[in-house]
């Protein structure tokens, strides 16, 4: 018997552009693109004050985070 997981759907790189801009310091991008640990910890520090906020918008907007499967992210 052979315990497949689901694969969930690559995600959409201008939703995590959105989601990073107005919803960043509450790593909610992160938690779009599976990263349940690193949102956690966004969370808690607000986007890290604003830095990390503000690296992980210019990182998604340059295309340089995948999702938490190593993909990248879709541009349509």
């Amino acid at each position: 018997m052979t315990n497949t997981q689901p694969v969930p759907p690559q995600r959409d790189w201008l939703t995590t552009v959105l989601l990073s801009f107005f919803l960043g310091s509450l790593g909610i991008d992160r938690f779009y693109l599976g990263y349940t640990g690193l949102g956690v910890a966004k969370l808690l520090t607000l986007g890290g004050c604003g830095v990390w906020a503000l690296i992980d918008l210019i990182m998604i907007i340059m295309n340089n985070v995948p999702d938490a499967q190593g993909r990248p992210l879709l541009k349509k």
